[in-house]
């Protein structure tokens, strides 16, 4: 158990004009001179102690007045959470704790990030520098809003920044959605990545034809996983869970599907070129699709341009002779199936699988950013064992004091403050939505960083000193709740170097939480 009362006490010199902040009372130790404030002079010129106690919650506390040290914490420690605290940390004095949920760091780096793209992890180097940090703190198994609450947090600190970013997956809504073979993309792309929640997903993969539904950048990651030979993944930091499935996988096709257009598809042209270069599959376009198309794309913005314009060549173009014998060798296939929504998941005669899928028609109507996908009233089946829904992220409300937009899945915010709560601040995901890449949070948490220390400077945040961690720390232990530091992390990141070189992958990684405290000695 916590002790109920924790007390710091340190020389300085607390001037008689200034009072205590609301809240706080003053204890001074020494002589009977110096504890006679109506003597200024004893004041100004002798040094004593001071105790300053604050009542947070049931505890009390007491610690030093004269360190003015901005108390930030930051809730979640993927690239919202590190950029963030690395760009706060340009304060001087300012110290940032950041609480993640995992007992590991980096979010979407370690558990989104697709396993054959180990250059875009290459970021964990910088966040790894921020941890290292003397002012910066991690504190992972911590799950603010049933651990520790956001007025706690914000009663311990001067400011609290929410970067938890999106932790659910934007439903289908429709008939049979719950049938077995129906995942979502991004509880799949844990269960290959060894995100702890997802290791028991087990897909079944003996099915001959694949449906992802969805048309970004993460649509394309589980494409191109479920397609690309097991051999080319071995060194890669894929869980061998995963890897053992994929070795056994008979996914022959892989159809993507989006509701609307190839002007409208949200993938990059990076993540397309290497779909259309994956050995051993060749792409299947519809070139109907692309009719017309050529005129239009002449007006769109140059990357939508150079995406488009790849399209139309790998519909339209015959192929060279060395790429058309790659192709005509190749054993595995994937397409793109334009102007489709799906309308229900067919199940199997027995009921106890997932068989196929209905698509409704559709047509665009609109132009331009209101471009919208309306059905024909045409439906057509689709035969498949596995359906992958890749609609879309959503974040979660953390707690009840915070406000939050049901609708878009965000927190109320201007320019990453929450609207009507001071101190609060919010980046990432959960600030502006399930878009961009690493690159575009990054330069989203720099400037809600930016804003809190121009209200830092500008005297808006809470005056007077905060106990951050110290308070947190006394109401977890209370809690029973054992946090792991960021040189935990580092214990369990060596087990998982060390585990990966029997086999020449960069790591394997632990995924369970038991096995990673035992690890740890708890």
């Amino acid at each position: 158990m916590a002790p109920r009362c924790w007390r710091w006490w340190y020389w300085t010199a607390w001037p008689r004009t200034r009072p205590p902040p609301a809240g706080c009372t003053l204890t001074f130790g020494g002589s009977d001179e110096v504890r006679n404030t109506a003597n200024p002079k004893a004041l100004r010129e002798r040094r004593r102690k001071v105790w300053m106690r604050v009542k947070l919650g049931k505890l009390h506390l007491l610690f030093d007045t004269e360190e003015q040290t901005p108390q930030i914490c930051v809730v979640g420690s993927g690239p919202a959470g590190f950029y963030t605290a690395q760009h706060l940390l340009k304060h001087p004095r300012a110290h940032v704790d950041i609480f993640e949920k995992q007992l590991v760091p980096f979010g979407l780096v370690r558990f989104g990030v697709a396993p054959d793209h180990p250059e875009v992890k290459n970021v964990i180097n910088t966040f790894t520098q921020t941890a290292h940090s003397d002012r910066c703190a991690f504190h992972g198994n911590v799950v603010v809003g049933r651990d520790v609450t956001v007025p706690e947090l914000r009663e311990a600190y001067h400011a609290v920044v929410l970067s938890y970013g999106a932790e659910d997956h934007q439903a289908l809504g429709i008939p049979g959605e719950e049938l077995p073979g129906v995942f979502s993309a991004r509880a799949f792309v844990g269960w290959y990545n060894g995100l702890p929640e997802n290791r028991e997903l087990a897909p079944d993969l003996s099915c001959d034809t694949a449906v992802i539904l969805g048309q970004g950048n993460v649509a394309l990651d589980v494409a191109r996983i479920l397609l690309t030979p097991p051999e080319h993944l071995e060194k890669t930091d894929i869980t061998e869970a995963a890897l053992g499935v994929l070795r056994q996988s008979r996914v022959k096709t892989v159809w993507i599907v989006g509701r609307r257009g190839p002007l409208q598809v949200a993938f990059t042209i990076k993540e397309l070129r290497e779909m259309i270069q994956l050995p051993g599959t060749r792409p299947i376009l519809d070139p109907a699709d692309f009719l017309g198309l050529q005129d239009r794309i002449k007006e769109v913005p140059r990357p939508r341009k150079r995406l488009t314009e790849l399209l139309l060549r790998t519909a339209t173009e015959k192929p060279g002779a060395e790429e058309a014998a790659r192709q005509a060798s190749a054993s595995r296939t994937w397409g793109l199936r334009f102007f489709r929504s799906p309308q229900q998941v067919l199940p199997s005669p027995d009921g106890r699988q997932v068989a196929g899928i209905r698509l409704a028609v559709t047509r665009l109507e609109g132009v331009g950013d209101t471009t919208r996908a309306v059905p024909t009233g045409d439906v057509e089946d689709l035969p498949c064992g596995l359906v992958l829904s890749s609609v879309g992220y959503k974040s979660r409300p953390i707690d009840h004091s915070v406000p939050f937009d049901p609708k878009l899945g965000v927190i109320p915010n201007m320019e990453g403050r929450v609207v009507d709560v001071p101190g609060l601040y919010c980046s990432g995901w959960v600030k502006r939505g399930p878009t961009g890449v690493i690159a575009t949070t990054m330069t989203d948490s720099f400037l809600t960083g930016q804003m809190l220390l121009q209200d830092l400077k500008a005297g808006l945040l809470p005056s007077g000193p905060r106990p951050g961690y110290v308070a947190i720390e006394a109401l977890l232990s209370s809690r029973g709740v054992r946090p792991v530091s960021f040189s935990d992390w580092e214990k369990l990141d060596a087990e998982e170097v060390s585990r990966g070189q029997g086999t020449g992958k960069p790591r394997e990684k632990l995924l369970d939480p038991q096995e990673m405290l035992r690890l740890l000695g708890r």
